[in-house]
């Protein structure tokens, strides 16, 4: 299974069942100031739990940095 996060495709031997599930696995240590696009849609982070992903999805995650 593969999905293109942030321009770069990613193979997965099981796919994450959801959105909320792959920021798990990509951030484990960042809880806020995420946001995120699928298949060019921006997702509310209340609605990442319900998000199903599906095999060939392209994510764009992009973190909030301090500095400026």
């Amino acid at each position: 299974m593969e999905l293109t996060i942030n321009h770069t495709l990613r193979n997965f031997d099981i796919l994450p069942k959801t959105l909320e599930a792959l920021i798990a696995m990509e951030l484990p240590e960042k809880k806020k100031g995420i946001a995120v696009a699928l298949n060019n849609r921006i997702i509310p982070q209340s609605f990442w739990a319900e998000t199903i992903l599906n095999n060939q999805d392209s994510i764009l995650i992009i973190t909030a940095t301090q500095g400026g």
